[in-house]
């Protein structure tokens, strides 16, 4: 009644490259169009949940890492669109680092659980960047904007405990059991009314800019 995928470049922690974007939108698509599908669950393999953006697949000959507005329209923006308008809910099980675009793409979930050893990392004011992948959304509204200046500003590592603290995510999760419970909750998802969830993502979604 769930699907389950898998962020699947481990040496790389799973930093994000084209092909790991395409396949990623294949396996959503797969899962959108599958009438049986009442929740996803997105991982990662190895010990990352993703660092991000594989910069070395930006780096130019002279060492400078670019991430273009194309990289962003192309890729992140559509899958963080993706995550959000799925109809049934997404669980993220953050089973290690999450950094940059690794992070901010676990936090479009719906529900977010991490290992107690998990950290979230807004990395991108190092190499002089500004937080994409829908960060500069999300951070405010998860953790007001004090919290939101301070993680962008100074990319310092959260922790996993703190991060719920914040109400950053929903759960932390000691690690030997982190994947044990995510899948419980698909299956609670799985049993519940479909609609009525799909319709809850909605409305909160929307909440944002009703009056």
């Amino acid at each position: 009644g769930y699907r389950v995928i898998t962020l699947n470049r481990p040496k790389q922690l799973n930093a994000f490259n084209e092909a790991m974007h395409q396949a990623l939108k294949r396996a959503l698509t797969e899962a959108e169009e599958d009438g049986d599908c009442r929740a996803l669950l997105l991982t990662g393999a190895g010990r990352a949940f993703s660092a991000g953006q594989d910069l070395h697949e930006r780096m130019s000959k002279d060492g400078k890492v670019t991430v273009g507005a194309s990289a962003l329209e192309t890729y992140y923006n559509p899958l963080v669109r993706k995550l959000r308008a799925l109809p049934f809910p997404v669980v993220a099980a953050v089973n290690g680092i999450a950094a940059g675009a690794g992070a901010n793409i676990a936090l479009a979930c719906d529900m977010v659980l991490a290992a107690r050893s998990a950290t979230f990392v807004q990395a991108f004011a190092k190499i002089g960047l500004v937080p994409d992948s829908g960060g500069t959304w999300f951070l405010p509204r998860l953790v007001g904007p004090a919290r939101a200046r301070g993680l962008a500003l100074t990319a310092e590592p959260l922790a996993a405990e703190k991060a719920e603290a914040w109400g950053l995510i929903w759960r932390m999760i000691d690690e030997l059991e982190l994947m044990a419970e995510a899948h419980k909750l698909c299956v609670h998802f799985t049993e519940a009314p479909a609609i009525g969830l799909a319709l809850i993502k909605r409305a909160l979604d929307e909440s944002w800019s009703n009056d």
